[in-house]
């Protein structure tokens, strides 16, 4: 892994559900050490224990290699203000309207760049991988859950606070409660998790993930066909609205779904042509940086920190959710 020469060395910590990912820059761009240990969880206070532990593995950072960090760059999943710095909620790690920015500024006593997992994956994706060229771009992680990354002039777009969370848009007025509290969210139908779980209630057999879904589908079962359908057609109608309204110049689908190549690609691309008019179909490309993204997307937030380049919010954004103390 190589980034771009910034002047100053940054820390990166891709927090996740299991795992966090670390890894030391230097001033170069060049990737000094690269980790990954156990996300702390089932604590009392789990975000102070997040802390701890990254700052734990900053020191040892420091230590090793003798570089003091100019800016540490830190995401993490979930619903999140960047420009606020809280963690508002994270089902895997347990902590909600968590004040993580301030908390790991405090203990590492270095400037915090503070984002989204996902929206750091997509902007890795658009200045180093599948969609390195296209200004404009939509980055969508299908896995588990479904979340995108709008890029947009070259610049990461957050909006008034959560752009990108398509998996919560409603897709069937009719179909499931999704855990957000709505009804038939995109996620509840085209996630990875999702079509695992509707062809396990509908067929009464278990399978390890929406891999075997497809490869059922692929043998003539009718029920993983219908369910890997319903998945396609439900993204193919939220990505058909949202290239309506912002026109992207290209769609990255990222996640564990995307491994699934052109069986995913193709009859997604025939359902985009359908459904579009007179609007351009962008072209639907494969993320190229598979697990990296999110950490390279994260030690990027740090750069851009460096750099004095933060993503734009609007004057008017408030807080949609007060910070309190875990």
């Amino acid at each position: 892994m190589h980034l771009p020469a910034v002047g100053s060395a940054i820390l990166a910590f891709d927090i996740g559900g299991t795992d966090t990912k670390s890894a030391l820059v230097d001033e170069h761009g060049r990737v000094l050490d690269v980790r990954r240990s156990a996300t702390p969880r089932g604590g009392n206070d789990p975000a102070r224990d997040v802390v701890a532990e990254i700052t734990d593995i900053a020191q040892d950072y420091q230590t090793r290699h003798g570089i003091r960090p100019a800016a540490v760059g830190l995401s993490v999943p979930g619903l999140v203000t960047e420009r606020t710095g809280i963690a508002h909620f994270s089902a895997n790690l347990g902590w909600r309207d968590a004040p993580v920015k301030a908390l790991a500024e405090a203990s590492l006593g270095l400037p915090v760049a503070f984002g989204h997992d996902v929206r750091a994956a997509g902007l890795a994706e658009q200045r180093l991988g599948a969609a390195r060229g296209y200004d404009s771009v939509v980055v969508l992680a299908i896995g588990t859950g479904l979340a995108s990354a709008l890029v947009f002039n070259s610049q990461l777009y957050l909006g008034s606070g959560f752009a990108g969370e398509i998996g919560h848009t409603q897709s069937d007025p009719h179909g499931e409660h999704c855990p957000c509290g709505a009804v038939g969210c995109l996620e509840t139908i085209a996630s990875a998790g999702a079509i695992t779980r509707r062809y396990e209630a509908l067929s009464g057999h278990p399978v390890a993930g929406a891999r075997d879904v497809l490869a059922a589908s692929a043998r003539g079962d009718e029920v993983a066909t219908l369910v890997w359908s319903d998945a396609v057609w439900a993204l193919a109608r939220s990505l058909a609205s949202l290239v309506a309204v912002v026109a992207p110049d290209a769609i990255v689908l990222g996640g564990g779904l995307a491994r699934a190549g052109d069986a995913l690609l193709t009859p997604l691309a025939q359902q985009l042509d359908g459904l579009l008019s007179f609007h351009r179909r962008p072209p639907l490309l494969l993320a190229a940086l598979a697990d990296d993204a999110g950490l390279l997307g994260t030690a990027m937030f740090a750069q851009d920190l460096v750099l004095g380049a933060t993503p734009r919010l609007p004057d008017h954004t408030l807080d949609t959710v007060p910070a309190s103390t875990p």
